[in-house]
């Protein structure tokens, strides 16, 4: 970790679906205002890692600390209220609320902060633009961004981003993280779930490698031993 000081720190974190465990003693932290990367293959833990840390998940006392405080024992709209807020694999827009619904919902939770609804469409004008439209109407592109966008509504401190490329044209993904560099330099901390190890290390100040559920490998996002990430990546 840089020189900051510590936002969110996990100690043999541990995560289970019913019967089978997902996720093994994860040790992970992130320091206020970076970005960091959680890489690996389909399978590696990284969505459940991110569930557990959202509130999704429930973990033990003393296996998740934010801000300080132990938040294990809290439910997702706790978490959320306390500034972690989760851009879901898979977007899970509301099918039947328009654009703007879909983002005014991110607000509801009452918490304040710079993201407002003009703020939103500021970063992403084509959501001005379809404002009224159903979610559903819109390209897969223009709808991550109405996820990511109803996920700044609730005015994280720590924003995480679940695999924001999949299925999307290059151009597209491209245009997304130039939006995440912006929504970093406002001072949000980042954690990006990334299979595309180098559009991940790009964006990363420091990452962190997940093979079948435990931590394989970390380090500096930039100048870090390419032949060994991809070793940790696939687990040879």
């Amino acid at each position: 970790m840089t020189g900051t000081a510590s936002l969110l720190r996990t100690t043999a974190l541990s995560a289970w679906y019913g019967d089978f465990q997902a996720i093994f003693d994860i040790d992970f932290e992130i320091g206020m205002g970076e970005t960091v990367a959680v890489i690996g293959a389909n399978g590696a833990g990284k969505s459940t890692f991110l569930r557990a840390l959202a509130g999704a998940l429930d973990t033990r006392p003393g296996m998740l600390s934010y801000d300080g405080n132990d938040i294990g024992h809290l439910p997702a709209h706790e978490v959320l209220r306390r500034g972690i807020a989760l851009v879901p694999e898979g977007r899970k827009l509301f099918q039947s609320l328009s654009v703007e619904e879909n983002l005014q919902i991110g607000g509801d939770h009452g918490r304040t902060g710079p993201w407002t609804l003009k703020r939103v469409f500021d970063l992403f004008p084509v959501l001005a633009e379809r404002r009224v439209q159903p979610a559903t109407s819109l390209s897969g592109g223009q709808q991550q961004m109405c996820a990511i966008g109803r996920a700044l509504m609730a005015n994280p401190r720590l924003l995480l981003c679940d695999e924001i490329s999949l299925g999307l044209a290059p151009v597209i993904i491209r245009e997304l993280y130039e939006r995440l560099v912006t929504i970093a330099a406002e001072g949000t901390t980042l954690v990006i779930v990334e299979q595309d190890i180098n559009r991940a290390l790009e964006a990363a100040d420091r990452f962190y490698c997940f093979q079948k559920g435990r931590v394989s490998l970390q380090g500096p996002a930039r100048g870090f031993d390419r032949q060994a990430i991809t070793a940790a990546y696939f687990g040879l």
